[in-house]
Order: structure tokens, then sequence, then C-alpha cells
């Protein structure tokens, strides 16, 4: 072979083995380069989580700086070390803080590395949980009739009797216990009258033998849950007072001769506030009574302000428009009446009467249609009575209320009115779109045998689940510290 031809081969071997090795040369660089971006994309991110987990443990010491504690708007810059004490990156923090009454902020962290262009932007949410989880929370004995459909759990630290449809969990934290409304057996906790009814639980019973009944307890039903906390829920109405009376709204006893207020809410964000001269006497031979709040079945006509009454408004004195306080706590001295429509609002409307007198405990009545515009979380109204939540002799025959509502030593519910009260004995539907909390039984129908002989015949109860993490103003909350809501990587 000829020298000539030799060299033109090593020529060609050396081509190849060029072109191979530089693009070994480049694929090693190409994998460095992968390989050291996708690291500093993980170092990025973990500064940037490191921003996130720095400002909720600030807010778990300073639950209301939304400011990095600068009292100016951010956004605000921290250095981060590693764990020699090197400065390799920053975290830059936007905080959105929450509504008025919600507990939900918004933190937007970016982090970024010194000598790199890479930076990793997280968002998350975080809030405090309110004790308000269940569509009706009570503390006594309960019982839902026939008509009553119920969206949201239920819980009582006693029993309970549920003849409607509920398409939520209704648990109790007893096992069993003796109904009120019938002799016989001790029950199930959660039981139904409904054929065919639960037999008699042994007398060592076991909470996992209950019957499913999912006919009634679409989600089901569970016995011996821990209890809820009534003291933990009952709001300071002393301190609500405080609040309303520096930078709120107040109004104090309206007199021995007067029944208290009326507050009208209106979209464009004010309120008409009329004070109550006169309530309604009742009707010929129509009487009224509650054996639950009054401890007896005696049939009044007492137009009492703290006794029985109609509880519908004969006079009233306009009083004035006001504007709903930017902090949203109003706070009346005395009985309020109250309806209407929001927009865009959070407000919280408490009722109580100080020095208290458990004789002379205040109670909120909503006779009229008390609703939101927006349902997404910025509209919200936390009713918190000093005794009870009263719906009237003369409501709306469609009735519907968008509200947490509170009755802190009483009950929610309305009167047995009885049969001589002519048609409004008698109303058609009720719907609550919220919460109740009631100390003692809850109840907007009274029956006899199955039959409703007074109030609502159909009761749509219908749990708000922004009222969890977005409670009305001062609303009591479940804990000091804040939970992760929601996190995300959005570059």
């Amino acid at each position: 072979m000829k020298k000539a031809q030799i060299l033109i081969y090593i020529l060609i071997y050396n081509a190849i083995a060029l072109i191979i090795l530089t693009g070994i040369i480049s694929w090693v660089y190409i994998f460095y380069s992968t390989v050291t971006k996708e690291i500093e994309k993980k170092k990025a991110v973990a500064i940037a989580e490191s921003g996130i987990e720095y400002y909720r443990w600030r807010l778990n010491h300073f639950p209301k700086d939304y400011t990095d504690g600068t009292g100016r708007s951010g956004p605000y810059i921290h250095n981060f070390e590693n764990r020699i004490g090197n400065i390799i990156g920053q975290f830059e923090l936007e905080i959105t803080p929450p509504l008025i009454g919600s507990t939900i902020v918004k933190i937007k962290s970016t982090g970024k590395l010194n000598f790199s262009k890479v930076e990793k932007i997280i968002e998350s949410k975080l809030a405090i949980p309110s004790l308000i989880k269940f569509s009706v929370l009570s503390d006594d004995n309960v019982r839902f009739g026939q008509g009553t459909v119920v969206y949201g759990q239920i819980h009582s630290n006693k029993g309970i009797r549920f003849d409607g449809i509920a398409y939520n969990l209704i648990s109790s934290a007893l096992i069993t216990y003796d109904d009120p409304d019938h002799s016989g057996c001790n029950e199930w906790a959660v039981h139904t009258h409904i054929p065919p009814q639960d037999p008699c639980p042994p007398s060592n019973p076991d909470p996992n033998t209950l019957p499913p009944r999912s006919d009634i307890f679409k989600a089901g039903r569970e016995v011996g849950r821990p209890m809820v906390d009534f003291v933990g829920l009952s709001a300071n109405l002393a301190q609500l007072k405080d609040i309303a009376s520096s930078s709120g709204f107040y109004r104090p006893f309206s007199g021995d001769n007067k029944y208290g207020y009326e507050i009208i809410l209106k979209e464009n964000g004010t309120f008409d506030l009329y004070r109550v001269d006169k309530v309604k006497n009742f009707p010929s031979n129509c009487c009224a009574y509650d054996p639950y709040e009054f401890n007896n079945t005696t049939c009044y006509r007492l137009n009492s302000r703290y006794l029985y009454g109609t509880w519908s408004i004969d006079q009233k004195t306009f009083l004035g428009n006001y504007n709903i306080p930017t902090n949203g706590v109003i706070f009346i001295e005395d009985n309020i009446w109250v309806s209407g429509k929001i927009n865009n609002k959070r407000l919280i409307i408490a009722s109580a009467k100080f020095p208290e007198n458990p004789n002379e405990r205040t109670r909120i009545i909503i006779n009229k249609d008390l609703i939101y515009t927006n349902y997404n979380g910025n509209d919200s109204i936390g009713l918190i009575a000093q005794k009870s939540i009263t719906v009237g002799l003369e409501s709306e025959d469609d009735l519907r209320i968008d509200a947490a509502l509170i009755a802190q030593s009483g009950r929610a519910g309305r009167f047995h009115y009885n049969g001589t009260c002519g048609n409004n004995s008698i109303k058609t539907n009720l719907t609550i779109f919220g919460t109740i909390a009631s100390r003692i039984r809850y109840g907007f129908a009274w029956v006899s045998g199955n039959n409703l002989v007074s109030g609502y015949q159909n009761r749509n109860l219908i749990y708000d689940a922004n009222l969890l993490y977005s409670p009305p103003p001062e609303f009591p909350l479940a804990s000091e510290f804040y939970e992760t809501l929601d996190w995300q990587e959005i570059k």
C-alpha cells in the first residue's frame, strides 16, 4: 500500500475520531449544563420555599403583620445563606393581606441565586381555620323532621333524631341516648324514625355496628365523636362592643318602653337604622310557646321585650342611613331585627346587653330575606345573639338567610304559633346558606307525630364552605396558627 493511501486512511480515521470526540464533549457539556441548571432551579425553588416558610413563621408570631415588620408596601427582600453562612441568593416576598374578616393571606415568593439568571416563583395561600365547619352545631338534643334537607355536616354534643335527607356526615358525641320526644329504649345517638326504624342498640353498643341507612344519611352517620367546645365557639361580646364603639358602629339600649333596633342592609354599602317602638299584638286567640327556651308548654300572648311575642314590627322610627363600617363590626346593645342585601361586604352584627342579666339577654330577629350578592366569599354576614336567633310570626313565606348564626345561650328557631294564628302559623320554605350554632335545641318547625303543626314545611340547610377560612370579621377561630391552603410553582 502506498504511503499516500495510508495517510488518507489516517486522516479519515482521525476525522471520524474527532467528530465522535467532539460529539462526546458536546454531550458532556450539554449534560453538565442541564444538570447544573436543574440544580440551580432546585436551589431557587428551595430559596423560594424558605421565603414562604419564613413568612408563615412571622404570621404565627405576628398574626396581623402583612408588611414584614416594615410598615410599608413590598416587595421585601431577604438574603439566603447556605449552611456555612455564605450568602448564595435572595428571596423576594409580595404579601397580599386578607379581606376584612377573612384570614386568607396570599404570599408570592421569588427565589434567586447569585451569579445565575435562574429564578423560581412560588405562590401560597395561608389561613387560620374558623370553628365553623357545620351546617348545624348544637349543644343539645336536636330533631330534624321530614321536609329537612341538609347539605353540610351536622354535629350535636347530645342526640340527633333525623327524619329528613342528609347529603353530608351527621355525628354525635354520644353513642346512645334517651330521646326525650318519645318513650321506649335508648336509641343510637344519631337515628331516624323513617321506616325501617333502627333496632334498639345492645347494652354495650359498638359504634362500628351502627346501621348505615344510606337512604337517609347519604354520606353516613357517626356516634361517639369528640365533643365541640361551645365555650370556645362563643364570641367575646364585650370585646365586640369595645371594637364597635371605637372603630365600628355602636348603639346603646333603646329604652325600657322600646323593643330594640331594625337594620336594613343595602347593596350600596350602607344600612338604614330604625328604632322599634312597638311589636305587633297577637291576633285573637293566637299564642306562642317554646318549651326548649323557656322550659314549659304554657301558651303566652305577651309582648314583653324579653318574653314571648310575635316578634313582628308594628311601629318604628327612622334614625338614619349609615355606611357599613370599614372593620365590618356592628354592635347593638339591644334586640335587633335584620334584613336586606349586601354586595362585596363582610360584616358581623352582634346583640347583647350589659351588665349581663340572664332575664334580659337580647336576641336577633329575622323576618325578611337576608342575602348576598356574591357567593364566592366576598360577601359574608355573621349574626351573634346573646340569647337567641328568632324568626317571628309574620316572617316571609319563602325566607332565605345567608349568614353564620350563633345563639350563644339560647336557640336558633321559631316559636310554636298555634293553629289560631291563621296563615302565619305554617310557612312554606326556609333556606339557610351558612351555618347554625345553637346552644339549646334548634328548630324552625313543630310537629305532632309526623304532622307539621307550626313553622316551615321545607327547611334547606346549606353549608357555606367559605366560612371555614373566610369567616365574618372577629368570628371565633379554631387556633392561632396558619395552615397552608394552596401551594403552586408559577415559574
